[in-house]
This record gives structure tokens, sequence and C-alpha cells, in this order.
């Protein structure tokens, strides 16, 4: 284990230190999700265009119940665990570029497990009628490095995050489908 940790402490150390003062602007405004709004609305528009109305209210029902699980799962395993954001660790904050800081827990990341959730989600359903679907994906990516630049998260907590948000995505996506087909058919 220690090794483990050991390990996910020098890629903080390397990937956080990519970073320079040009740039903390900008993914600032990257880990925000406000800013993602008119991304997620191209998408909604996309969807709405090949399901319809009546499908894209069901989708988005799905979609919030989805986060909303999420979220609270994953603040239940920061309560559990309680492991320090890096900006907090004394071990590990001297080594860093802290942009931002906060008081809560770190492991899992909230941003990685939400973002990649529901972009898996999303992904089932957008694949069935757009070939670049896969492009989704770029989303998490870049919103959960967003944590590691700022001095948030450790890349363990970011990758924890992923896996537990593919596994909710596509949980919510099969749940979301037996539902569709009994009380929302396709025409």
């Amino acid at each position: 284990m220690e090794k483990l940790i050991e390990i996910d402490k020098k890629a903080l150390f390397f990937l956080n230190n990519l970073g320079s003062e040009q740039w903390d602007g900008f993914w600032l405004v990257i880990t925000k999700q406000l800013y993602w709004a008119p991304f997620f609305a191209v998408l909604f528009y996309l969807l709405i265009k090949k399901i319809g109305w009546k499908q894209f209210g069901f989708f988005v029902l799905f979609l919030a119940l989805l986060i909303l699980a999420t979220d609270q799962i994953t603040n239940l395993f920061k309560f559990s665990f309680e492991r320090l954001r890096p900006c907090n660790d004394p071990a590990v904050k001297e080594y860093i570029r802290v942009v931002q800081e906060r008081v809560s827990h770190s492991f899992f990341s909230g941003h990685a497990s939400n973002s990649l959730a529901s972009t898996t989600f999303f992904f089932l359903i957008f694949r069935k009628y757009y070939q670049f679907g896969l492009l989704l994906f770029l989303f998490p990516l870049v919103f959960a490095y967003s944590r590691i630049y700022l001095g948030l998260h450790f890349p363990s907590d970011i990758l924890a995050g992923y896996i537990f948000g593919l596994f909710t995505g596509t949980l919510f996506y099969r749940i979301y489908i037996l539902f569709q087909a009994k009380y929302f058919p396709l025409n």
C-alpha cells in the first residue's frame, strides 16, 4: 500500500507541476460546472432532435437521479475515508502548486465521478444517433484534470471517481432502458 501511495504522490507532483501561473485562470474556469453549460446545451439540442421532447424529459429525469445518487454516494465515501486534499496535506502541499483550496475531503473526486457518470450515461444513449459520441469523454478528462492542476485531488481520487462514475453511469443507463421500454417506448 505504501508503494501505491508513493506512486500516487509522484504522479500528483508531476501532473500538478505541469502548470504555470499564466494558465491558472483557464483551469479555474474549466473546473466550474457552470461554464460547461453551453457544451451541454448543444448536446441536449442534438439529443432532442433525435429523441423528441417527451423522451428528452425522461432522459433528464434519469440524468438528475444519476447525478444525485453519484454525488451523495461520493460524499459518503469522502466522509468515510476523510482523506486530506493535497492542498491541505502537510506532507504534500510543499511540493505542489496550490491554485485553489478547499476544506472538504479528497477521496474520491466528485468532479470525476459525476462527470464520468453523466458522460457514460449520455454516451450510451447518444452513440445510437451520432458517430462522434466517443469525443464526449474529453469532457471528464479535462474536467477532472483541473482538480489535479489546482491541487485539490490526488490522481487516485480521480481514478476511483472515474471507476465509480463508469459503474453508476452504466447502471443508470440499464435501468433507463428498462423503464423506457415499459413506459416510453420509442416509436
